[in-house]
């Protein structure tokens, strides 16, 4: 092999220099190729109490592992030769139209995990196209939601608390407000152990203890933002100072019953949906309830741990429901290739919810908008490497779902 010495002209084309972005936040996002990474700068960025608030579910933590679990225990089967250059990730769900299969999630104390909060969310989803859900337990109100998303989709989720006039009269100012479906949560008589927020001490509004001022001390930005802000508060109740766990035993209705949810659907305008179905015969008395949709969903882990995984549950409810009501799936989604074999599954629509706050703890609107473009960018591709060119062309031979976990037979 003959040897030179190499000239300017040769290397010129090798030596390509990125163009510098002095944005910290932006080249922080830019780097996140994965929600995974938005998590471990969210985690880095935020205090322990309210990252732990996010990341942690009940007790032992093993329903959210074991719904994460179950997704990465898939085997896709691609078709090919199929014309992918385009890709349809839209979809219409409840009677309106959704630019890519999942909507925001509902989430409590969303300001305490960055004071964009709900506002942020709410924006990102207009941008995007897609729904977003406010809670109950919100920071940001029903009216001002609205207001950072005018022209978007706005959905409302319920929990029925023991004061019905109050519950009822949240229900009137969303109706008023224009927000088009009702989520009513059914899976919070009482609330879950939830032992993270427990050893923290988590509190709203947040604490100042000596263990909660060390913390802070390489997080300064959260700390100035929460103190330089509007004082976080639930924008939907009366001021509250304890546990969040207290504030739950307080408020939620255990005796809530199915004569309850049909009260609440003869009033409701909209299309309603009930959030929190673990089973295949609870799915088919909300059905025959008349509700619009069903989450099938385990509140991503945080009520009874060891409790079902929704997307195990989600091909037999499909195949007993799915022509009657609509189905949408939560509860480990982190990622597109997550959202695309609920689909092909059997689910409608799907709707994230750490995903996003990893996204808002890691930059704000910023990062909401990084977290939606990941899960975009990633349905695409997974679509285009099965042979897909619309969702309405994913089905059951797309997907296995491998067996790790087993019943055994009952005596």
């Amino acid at each position: 092999m003959q040897r030179r010495v190499p000239r300017p002209r040769d290397l010129a084309p090798l030596m390509q220099f990125k163009k510098p972005q002095f944005d910290a936040t932006m080249r922080r996002l830019d780097a996140a190729l994965t929600i995974d990474d938005l998590r471990a700068i969210a985690k880095r960025r935020t205090p322990k109490a309210a990252f732990d608030y996010t990341d942690g579910s009940a007790e032992a933590e093993l329903s959210i592992a074991r719904a994460c679990q179950a997704f990465a225990d898939i085997e896709f089967h691609p078709a090919i030769l199929r014309d992918v250059s385009k890709v349809d990730t839209s979809c219409t769900i409840l009677g309106g139209r959704s630019e890519l299969p999942f909507g925001i999630a509902p989430t409590g104390f969303t300001r305490m995990m960055q004071t964009e909060g709900e506002y942020a969310g709410a924006r990102a989803a207009a941008r995007a196209g897609i729904p977003f859900s406010l809670s109950t337990m919100g920071t940001a109100s029903i009216e001002d939601v609205k207001a950072a998303n005018p022209h978007g989709r706005n959905w409302f989720q319920l929990y029925m608390w023991k004061d019905r006039e109050r519950s009822m009269a949240l229900v009137d100012r969303a109706a008023t407000a224009g927000f088009d479906t009702l989520l009513v949560t059914v899976d919070v008589p009482v609330a879950g152990a939830r032992l993270r927020d427990k050893r923290n001490g988590m509190s709203i509004p947040p604490a100042l203890t000596a263990r909660t001022v060390v913390n802070a001390i390489p997080r300064p930005r959260w700390w100035i933002d929460f103190l330089t802000t509007e004082p976080l508060a639930f924008a939907s109740l009366d001021r509250w100072s304890g546990t969040v766990a207290e504030l739950l035993d307080t408020m939620f209705d255990p005796t809530v019953t199915f004569d309850d949810l049909a009260w609440i659907k003869s009033q409701w305008p909209g299309k309603l949906v009930v959030k929190g179905i673990q089973t295949l015969d609870d799915a088919r008395a909300v059905t025959d309830l008349g509700a619009d949709g069903i989450v099938l969903s385990n509140h991503g882990g945080r009520q009874l741990d060891r409790a079902p995984i929704p997307f195990h549950l989600l091909p037999d409810v499909a195949r007993e429901v799915g022509a009657d009501t609509e189905i949408i799936l939560d509860t480990g989604i982190m990622s597109g290739a997550d959202i695309v074999a609920a689909v092909a599954l059997g689910a409608r629509f799907t709707l994230v919810g750490r995903a996003y706050l990893y996204g808002l703890m890691a930059g704000g609107e910023k990062g909401v908008d990084r977290a939606i473009a990941i899960l975009s960018e990633q349905i695409a591709r997974t679509m285009r490497l099965l042979g897909v060119a619309a969702l309405d062309e994913l089905g059951p031979q797309h997907v296995t779902q491998l067996e790790r976990l087993t019943p055994r037979r009952r005596p």
